[in-house]
């Protein structure tokens, strides 16, 4: 934990309850060990997509679909959609949540070769982009995520402190988590020296990046 929990669980109170549908299927994800965004995180998005009004939504991490159908409820309703994931687990609840509606496309597989499939094809230009997927493959992302993010384009990148451990010497980390750890600071001190972003790193939810893509 990054926050001290007391504050944390006094924040979260505050927030509003969702409506009914993605209360229905945070309660189930939490039931069923599902990871997704927490509370002050969701609040968060919602502020910024009120603020942005993003027109196109490119996410990476689908899961089981929450965070994709929280960011079209939040949205604007000409607002489209386009979400990747390639674990079949999560795809198989996925593709039932998702179903039905229609300003979301859902691309199953791998993110890396679909993010490098969309650049060599030209594929339009994202608003707005949510990074919530596999820690270690951060850095891989950036690439083409600077050439898909419109210019004055905003990509927020979820889970970055790593519960706090970001922060500790690679030795006091266990070793199975030294790859993720190691990519992840990468990739923070890229977002945070590229001439292309500017980015705020914030104690929201683990961790939150906020870049605006500086191309004129």
């Amino acid at each position: 934990m990054i926050v001290n929990e007391h504050i944390e669980g006094y924040i979260d109170s505050l927030i509003p309850d969702l409506p009914d549908d993605l209360r229905d299927l945070e309660e189930w994800a939490l039931a069923n060990g599902v990871p997704i965004i927490r509370k002050s995180m969701q609040q968060f998005l919602k502020v910024i997509l009120l603020e942005r009004n993003p027109l196109k939504i490119l996410e990476i991490g689908t899961a089981i679909g929450f965070s994709t159908l929280f960011l079209e409820r939040f949205s604007r309703p000409e607002t489209e959609i386009t979400t990747i994931e390639k674990v079949e687990m999560r795809l198989k609840d996925a593709r039932k949540n998702l179903a039905g509606h229609d300003r979301i496309r859902l691309i199953e597989g791998d993110a890396l070769t679909v993010l490098d499939n969309m650049v060599l094809n030209h594929t339009e230009r994202y608003d707005f982009i949510f990074l919530d997927a596999a820690k270690g493959q951060y850095p891989e992302f950036l690439k083409p995520i600077k050439t898909l993010l419109n210019p004055g384009g905003m990509l927020v990148t979820d889970n970055v402190l790593l519960e706090g451990s970001i922060a500790e010497s690679k030795f006091s980390i266990e070793r199975r988590d030294r790859t993720i750890h190691k990519r992840m600071r990468e990739y923070l001190y890229e977002l945070t020296h590229s001439d292309d972003f500017e980015t705020v790193i914030l104690p929201v939810g683990d961790g939150v990046a906020v870049s605006i893509n500086k191309e004129k």
